[in-house]
């Protein structure tokens, strides 16, 4: 029988299911004594051939919330190092994957709940997921999304009505459920998993199943699996540089929270940075900094190292070794790129464009302003007048009212440098392409966490959902792009 709902009537793929019941367990869905949606993201429903305005979000709540008419509902098992120490006690705790879908992209989506009861792997928890926690990972992921990190996405959040107890929030404190639009749920810690309970032959049928889902272009490689292995490392590095590039700090880089497909996902204690400081640590638990801003190029390489110890079941150890040694470089040709751009540049020779972005990171670093706040000025400011005049360049004279600088918050000889630097870059540009560029890559709106707390006092105060709603609409039009962003 057809259903009414359009999420029941999407052509739901098998996709991990077919490999096999060794990596996953069927699991059952919590009864919620209520249901709210709070929110819904109508800008993917066209990527699942869907338009806003056939569903209702009465459909929402049937399919995401009272999980009516979906089967089977699958948890992940998976293994991971969290801080450095291995912890073979993990897996779909509070979630599962709900299905998974070819979006009109061809490419194949997972959706996968977070908050939707215990399992199996819950350890002893609720399976639960405070309501905060799910705003939270709605702001991240549509916050880096705009700014174009590869991240994976919130199709929709329902408050269920559950009274939680944290330690980390004022408690009791509000329930949720989410569903996450993401590439794979497959984690580093999945193939961990495998080499745990020392089934080589589990981990390559994997493999094979990663490679002809994500990597296709692969699949027909005599050595796929050393290339898989090493899309993967540029991958892992390219999305490194996306969160450097845009000030974020993950927070909790364990390899059970790494994507076999190279997509940034699940948004705990985040944050975005306010001065660049690169020891800002976001996680109140990492008390030894071990994922702080500076050191997340080398925490994915550890995890990369310690994907490599499953992958031996299949690859030579040399040839990851010599793969993950191209990461540094990877990184940092993409790091400058990305943070050129958002000065506004574009195909800088190197013996220029290095020495400006140290200045400019040096001139961060000695100064009082906000990260943000400094490509803001440069969006907000930039005038004609500074191709003719480098003195012109931050110093508030030409500026708009409202975007003045104080130059007494930067170091005088860095500011001259930095000044001298960027003249001789902007010079070979026109003025148009580089305010284009500023404006598409430097946000008015950055989610600091004074700003989540904002939307979120309201919300327990009052059950107002304005200010969060009006947040999200900032979000998305925080910079000024030729085309939308879906």
């Amino acid at each position: 029988m057809v259903s009414a709902n359009p999420f029941l009537n999407l052509d739901y793929e098998p996709a991990l299911e077919a490999i096999g019941d060794d990596y996953y367990d069927v699991v059952a869905a919590a009864d919620f004594p209520q249901q709210i949606l709070r929110f819904r993201n109508d800008a993917l429903l066209p990527r699942l051939g869907l338009s806003p305005e056939s569903v209702t979000d009465g459909d929402f709540i049937e399919a995401f919330a009272a999980f009516k008419g979906r089967e089977p509902l699958l948890a992940l098992r998976y293994h991971g190092y969290q801080f450095g120490e291995y912890n073979p006690f993990l897996g779909d705790g509070r979630g599962f994957l709900y299905g998974q879908v070819r979006g009109t992209d061809g490419d194949l989506y997972d959706l996968g709940t977070k908050g939707s009861g215990t399992t199996p792997y819950s350890r002893g928890g609720d399976g639960r997921l405070t309501l905060k926690g799910g705003v939270r990972e709605v702001l991240a992921a549509e916050m880096l999304h705009v700014l174009g990190v590869n991240t994976s996405r919130c199709l929709s959040l329902v408050e269920t009505g559950d009274s939680l107890w944290r330690g980390d929030e004022p408690s009791p404190t509000r329930a949720s459920v989410m569903v996450r639009f993401s590439r794979s749920h497959i984690r580093f810690g999945t193939f961990e998993r495998l080499h745990y309970i020392q089934r080589p032959d589990l981990i390559q049928r994997l493999l094979n199943h990663v490679i002809v889902t994500y990597y296709p272009h692969l699949w027909e490689e005599s050595d796929r699996y050393e290339l898989f292995y090493q899309e993967l490392v540029q991958r892992t590095a390219d999305l490194t540089a996306q969160w450097m590039m845009t000030g974020f700090c993950h927070a909790v880089l364990n390899t059970d929270n790494m994507s076999i497909t190279g997509e940034s996902f699940d948004y705990g204690p985040y944050a975005f940075l306010d001065r660049y400081d690169p020891r800002f640590t976001a996680a109140y638990f990492d008390y030894s900094g071990r994922y702080c801003y500076a050191n997340q190029p080398a925490a994915c390489v550890w995890n990369l190292e310690r994907l490599q110890v499953p992958l031996k079941a299949v690859l030579s150890a040399d040839v990851m070794k010599d793969a993950l040694a191209g990461f540094g470089d990877r990184f940092t040709t993409e790091y400058r790129r990305l943070m050129l751009q958002k000065l506004g540049l574009a195909h800088v020779p190197d013996d220029l464009g290095i020495p400006l972005l140290q200045t400019t990171l040096q001139l961060l670093v000695d100064s009082d302003i906000s990260y943000h706040a400094f490509f803001l000025m440069l969006r907000q400011q930039v005038s004609p007048l500074w191709w003719q005049d480098a003195s012109l360049m931050l110093n508030g004279a030409i500026a708009q009212p409202g975007c003045e600088l104080d130059e007494s918050q930067f170091h005088p000889a860095h500011l001259q440098e930095w000044r001298s630097l960027y003249h001789r870059a902007i010079a070979a540009a026109e003025h148009e392409a580089v305010a284009a560029r500023l404006n598409r890559w430097n946000p008015d709106t950055i989610l600091l966490r004074s700003q989540i707390e904002a939307v979120w006092e309201p919300i327990t105060v009052d059950d107002d959902w304005q200010p969060f709603e009006q947040l999200l609409k900032r979000i998305w039009a925080s910079v000024k792009i030729s085309a939308p962003v879906l």
